[in-house]
């Protein structure tokens, strides 16, 4: 079965997919420089439609400072932050929720004109139904990450964060699979029985594990801690945490064994790389060489980038494009776990 059941549409289909592919990216993107630039508690208020506006005039701007003033972030730690800095904090949050809604404004006209159009499969048009209903939780979950800070802290929650980011994640892999089959005329599904190349299975649920301890990493400001590599001031793993106990360590809050984590998961994302090319190599897979070889190149300019930041001291720009080649990765693991399936 494919997606397409009118196939009148498909180019327009094709370039809505793509389209959407690209505006989540950006998305991802933005949120985490939002995330960079301490910019997220910036709006201390939800509006859907009036905070679609930015503020016009100098009045709107005290305004907003002034919310901005009643919380923690402020009072504890930007209480000496001037008119013009926190504009730019402002900025950066409007600009990601603007996007947002961009984003669920550009599934949905599109959507509905398909829908009318008859032009989807039963099957897809309930996937479909599955991503908007995702797109419209990442609003809510979004908002959920915020509250987070507005009252007892002077930043967001990490398990928050963590969930925001992976539901970013979700949505651009559905897309992207989706997208996937529609330009090989294939139904493949993502969950599916065949033993074959298991390891980029694992591979790819690897990649998604290493995102959330990622948001973990951001979400706690763990890469402040132990800026060296390959070792942590001198250690394998962080001595401080030897005292902790088990529970407590792996509740994510304590910063050293997070990066811990982090680093470690790195590795084994490595070695497990090393073993799909090895099994690719003994299949000899020759339709996977291609893709395999840009995959092991990301993943070497990604380890790359991991460290550099790091010892960079959390170089903004090295940080940011730390994450952007995630988003490359997750994308071309994907695009190797496809043409796998049969």
């Amino acid at each position: 079965m494919n997606i397409l059941k009118n196939r009148q549409f498909e180019k327009l289909f094709v370039c809505w997919l793509v389209t959407l592919i690209f505006l989540v990216i950006i998305m991802i993107v933005v949120g985490g420089l939002t995330r960079l630039t301490d910019s997220g508690l910036s709006i201390t208020n939800w509006d859907l439609f009036r905070g679609v506006i930015p503020p016009m005039n100098n009045f709107e701007w005290e305004s907003y400072f002034s919310l901005y003033k009643q919380i923690p972030q402020y009072r504890l730690l930007n209480y000496n932050i001037t008119l013009s800095e926190f504009k730019y904090i402002y900025l950066w949050e409007y600009y990601h929720r603007l996007l947002g809604r961009v984003i669920g404004l550009f599934f949905l006209l599109p959507f509905v004109f398909f829908i009318i159009k008859k032009i989807f499969s039963k099957e897809y048009l309930f996937k479909f139904y599955i991503i908007f209903f995702f797109i419209l939780l990442q609003g809510f979950i979004g908002w959920y990450m915020v509250k987070s800070g507005l009252v007892n802290n002077i930043t967001v929650s990490h398990y928050r964060l963590a969930l925001h980011l992976f539901f970013a994640f979700l949505i651009l892999s559905q897309i992207f699979w989706y997208f996937r089959n529609i330009i090989t005329q294939t139904n493949k599904k993502f969950f599916n029985k065949s033993n074959s190349f298991f390891s980029i299975k694992i591979f790819i649920f690897l990649i998604f594990l290493q995102i959330i301890i990622g948001a973990f990493v951001s979400g706690l400001d763990a890469g402040k801690v132990y800026q060296t590599w390959p070792l942590m001031n001198g250690s394998f793993y962080p001595s401080n945490i030897l005292n902790e106990s088990f529970v407590y360590l792996f509740s994510f809050k304590e910063h050293g064994f997070v990066q811990f984590i982090h680093r470690n998961l790195a590795y084994l994302i490595f070695f497990n790389i090393i073993f799909i090319g090895y099994k690719i190599f003994l299949e000899k897979a020759k339709y996977l060489y291609k893709l395999y070889a840009l995959l092991f190149f990301i993943i070497l300019l990604q380890i790359f980038l991991g460290i550099m930041t790091l010892v960079s001291g959390l170089n903004i720009i090295i940080a940011s494009t730390h994450q952007i080649s995630s988003i490359f990765l997750t994308i071309v693991s994907l695009s190797l776990y496809h043409r796998t399936i049969n």
